[in-house]
């Protein structure tokens, strides 16, 4: 056998012209037929000498982005902000490929939004059948019959506190959701982290039709209920889904025996009243009062819903119902919670509380002035106060109560 050395010390064999073609080639392809006739060398060389470095991930994407080109939606930030709409919790199935740029499916379409300069947002579609029905679909998902700035102005002559976040957190919108793709999200994000909601999320979203992939995360198509149906619960608890499993093959089996089809059930709700929504959504497996205003709220067209959790609750109690302060979140605590929202802030309350909700996150920090920032600690502490005070007078009365009894 010979040694690669000598198998490297053999002279290639020159390769003979290709023969000239039958019809006289433009000046541009004698061009590059010359380029292929080149006399080919016999030196020896070294092919990892001078090789071509491959492209950086940056230098991936921006060549990406450059072959994009962004169409117009012709919003401006005041109306829609990306970075106060996607990342804080409503969707959990769009990424950020890139620098304000967010990229997501919304029905068959994959589509990547992106904040332009001069105070607009650009779109472009990766996947379609029609520009102009992906437009039209964008558009709905995005709540766009609804003027931001408008309901905006009502809270925030209601509401001090409002007006002045609303000056850093411009363009937080809600939005309209798939109401069966927003139902199995929310039904995993039950007692979950963000991380395990993503991958949760992420498993049901490949059961779909592959759309793409952007910025080297994979899109799918959300799955129909047959195709759901088609995952059995034994695969839910292998990917990590635990007690939740039994809840989305439960609710997918609901949706399918309903009188129509489930999808269409689910579309009738947007016709009800808020609390026939709530109570509709509340007969599914693994559904309660927060997953069904969630629902409610982002695909169901249930303005004034409220979800209700520690956080909104102590939002609540910081600026709206400090009485609360110190008690138990119960289902009726939670039902005063959702009306002091509304009592406040009328048939839009949901998106007044988005806003709240997205001004206490941790990522919104840089965002607000530190004299916000130490508007709501100093509220922390004072609440701490305000509880510890109730405990004490509790603790008081059962003193009194005691020594009564003993006299």
């Amino acid at each position: 056998m010979q040694s690669p050395r000598s198998i490297l010390s053999m002279k290639r064999p020159k390769t003979p012209s290709p023969p000239p073609p039958s019809t006289p080639p433009t000046p541009q392809h004698r061009q590059s037929f010359a380029k292929l006739i080149n006399p080919i060398s016999n030196k020896r060389r070294n092919i990892l000498q001078n090789p071509q470095p491959l492209p950086s991930p940056a230098a991936a994407a921006a060549a990406v982005e450059s072959a994009i080109e962004w169409k117009p939606l012709k919003i401006n930030k005041s109306e829609l902000y990306l970075p106060l709409t996607f990342p804080t919790g409503q969707t959990f199935r769009w990424r950020n490929t890139g620098p304000l740029q967010y990229t997501g499916p919304i029905g068959p379409h994959l589509v990547s939004l992106k904040q332009l300069e001069g105070d607009d947002v650009g779109y472009f579609c990766h996947f379609t059948d029609s520009d102009e029905t992906a437009r039209i679909n964008l558009f709905d998902f995005l709540n766009m019959g609804i003027s931001l700035n408008e309901i905006w102005s009502v809270f925030k002559a209601s509401d001090e506190r409002f007006a002045e976040l609303a000056l850093y957190l411009e363009g937080a919108r809600v939005l309209r959701q798939d109401p069966l793709e927003c139902l199995i999200q929310f039904i995993c994000s039950s007692n979950n982290n963000i991380q395990r909601i993503t991958k949760m999320v992420d498993f049901i979203s490949s059961k779909g039709k592959f759309l793409g992939n952007v910025g080297g995360f994979d899109f799918f198509e959300f799955p129909t209920l047959d195709k759901l149906a088609s995952v059995s619960e034994a695969e839910f608890r292998e990917a990590g889904f635990g007690y939740r499993a039994k809840y989305i093959v439960g609710t997918v089996a609901a949706l399918r025996s309903k009188p129509g089809g489930g999808m269409e059930w689910l579309a009738s709700l947007r016709k009800s009243d808020l609390q026939g929504a709530i109570t509709g959504l509340s007969t599914l497996p693994g559904v309660g009062p927060k997953v069904a205003a969630c629902v409610a709220l982002f695909s169901l067209d249930q303005h004034h819903a409220i979800p209700v959790d520690t956080h909104v609750w102590q939002i609540a109690t910081r600026y709206l119902i400090p009485e609360l302060a110190g008690t138990t979140l119960t289902p009726r605590i939670c039902s005063r919670v959702a009306d002091a929202f509304v009592s406040k802030y009328g048939n839009y309350a949901g998106w007044a509380q988005t806003l709240l909700f997205i001004s206490e996150l941790p990522s919104q920090k840089s965002i607000l002035p530190s004299s916000l920032w130490n508007t709501v600690e100093k509220s922390e502490i004072k609440l701490q106060i305000e509880v510890q005070e109730i405990q004490d007078t509790k603790e008081d009365r059962r003193s009194k109560k005691k020594k009564m009894t003993v006299k």
